[in-house]
């Protein structure tokens, strides 16, 4: 009893790879230019990943000793008009994802506290300045939407911006912008859900998580394959 016992998990996992495996032949089947020594490396040794493009655009990483970053959101008025707290709550997604893959980054209570009280700031170097920061991620949003384009019965999330990374010098007095990149995101990816599916808070939450991570993917690690879930 006791070796059937110990031996039930390996079959179990023998099982799920066995399913993994038949899954990914037939699927092979169905789509055209498959390559097959990608998926057996693939469900060998797990999907390959892709460096962030601020690593390889820059030749630095975020996750440096000593790296301390703070993100800085800008939406612009006709967004603020219908979702006045949007900035702020990609923030806390945003940073909040940059926090679990092991980014030093200041909290998004404290930089949303400055913003407040510096309305009239000019330069993303300014909180650079006030925080001591190695790095300011600066996203400036031109469009974001929740619903379809033309209907008020399907949910789509759509997004535009421009990604700046900004480096402060070592006197933290100013610094340069030595990244950029223009977003563009689309949830989901391959058509439009039902506003009688979910609730508008709901798919809201949902677009922000999205919108987070593909901003973050800019700054850390992630794998071919992530976009599966977010498909539909």
């Amino acid at each position: 009893m006791f070796q059937l016992l110990s031996l039930r998990p390996y079959s179990n996992l023998f099982r799920f790879r066995s399913l993994l495996l038949m899954t990914g032949l037939f699927s092979c089947l169905f789509l055209s230019g498959c390559n097959y020594f990608i998926l057996l490396g693939y469900l060998i040794g797990g999907p390959p990943s892709i460096a962030p493009d601020f690593d390889d655009q820059t030749g630095l990483s975020m996750t440096d000793k000593d790296v301390k970053v703070a993100v800085m959101i800008s939406a612009d008025k006709d967004i603020q008009y219908d979702m006045d707290r949007v900035d702020k709550e990609l923030n806390k997604y945003f940073t909040g994802r940059l926090h679990e893959h092991q980014i030093v980054v200041i909290s998004p209570d404290y930089v949303h506290d400055w913003m407040d009280k510096n309305p009239e700031w000019d330069r993303p170097t300014e909180l650079g300045t006030y925080f001591k920061c190695t790095y300011v991620i600066y996203v400036d949003l031109y469009e974001f939407s929740l619903l379809e384009k033309h209907s008020h019965q399907l949910y789509r999330g759509r997004a535009e911006g421009m990604v700046k990374v900004y480096q402060m010098d070592d006197d933290f007095e100013d610094g340069e912008n030595i990244y950029s990149k223009e977003i563009t995101s689309v949830y989901p990816l391959m058509a439009a859900r039902s506003t009688d599916e979910v609730s508008y808070q709901t798919f809201k939450a949902e677009y922000l998580s999205r919108l987070s991570d593909e901003l973050g993917r800019l700054f850390y690690e992630y794998y071919n394959g992530d976009d599966i879930p977010h498909a539909m």
